[in-house]
């Protein structure tokens, strides 16, 4: 017969209100400060990545996927978010399909018990369906043995951390600046704010959460303040 909460002793309650705050912090996964090591690769990921790239990564998921760079980039906010099993599932399934047949047993037994097992060491966020569809699959194992469990992962992150990504701090110090009449003009298709000067037309605008305000007669002529409220 239940009590109530009154009659639990303190320890259970003082443990529960502990397991709430760590549950809590998981769903939150706040983009913690970068450390050193993680500055010294954003540094050299810059080197890399040309303004081109970041602009096609924008426009969708798998441009992102489809890109070496895009993948690296992607995976250090991941790391950012203590969510890069995901990105090495990922592409520890594509490394394994491309296994010579007789290995891919061997293999595919690790993935599994690496990614997807109870209590997996990197353990992915998968149904229970997809789980044991991908369990039976071990016993033949095939080229196509880790397929949906690896379009789950994927749409996982296009829907949840991509979305995150392309608003975070780490893409907007790849993106460029807006510097062309062109350029311009795609961001006013999302919307803003025109108007005139004595000196030519102004422009403010938003582009991930960063705003800016331009001054052009024709081509940009000006480019005023980086940004106007940061």
């Amino acid at each position: 017969m239940c009590k109530g909460l009154a009659t639990l002793p303190a320890t259970c309650m003082k443990s529960a209100k502990d397991i709430k705050h760590k549950i809590g912090f998981l769903l939150h996964k706040p983009e913690v400060p970068p450390d050193k090591e993680q500055i010294k690769e954003k540094t050299n990921i810059a080197k890399r990545v040309s303004p081109a790239d970041v602009e096609k990564w924008k426009l969708s998921f798998n441009n992102l996927m489809n890109s070496e760079a895009g993948r690296t980039v992607f995976t250090t906010f991941l790391k950012a978010e203590f969510s890069q099993e995901n990105m090495e599932f990922w592409k520890a399934c594509e490394k394994y399909k491309m296994s010579a047949p007789k290995n891919m047993a061997g293999k595919a037994k690790q993935i599994y018990d690496q990614y997807i097992a109870a209590d997996a060491l990197n353990e992915v966020n998968l149904d229970s369906a997809t789980r044991e569809e991908t369990r039976q699959n071990l016993s033949n194992a095939g080229p196509f043995c880790f397929d949906n469990a690896q379009q789950k992962i994927f749409t996982l992150m296009e829907k949840d951390s991509y979305r995150r990504f392309l608003y975070s701090k780490l893409i907007q110090d790849l993106s460029p600046l807006p510097t062309t009449t062109t350029q311009l003009s795609a961001l006013e298709k999302r919307g803003g704010m025109r108007g005139c000067s004595e000196s030519g037309d102004y422009f403010v605008c938003n582009n991930y959460d960063h705003w800016f305000i331009f001054l052009r007669n024709g081509d940009v002529q000006m480019y005023l303040f980086k940004s106007l409220f940061n």
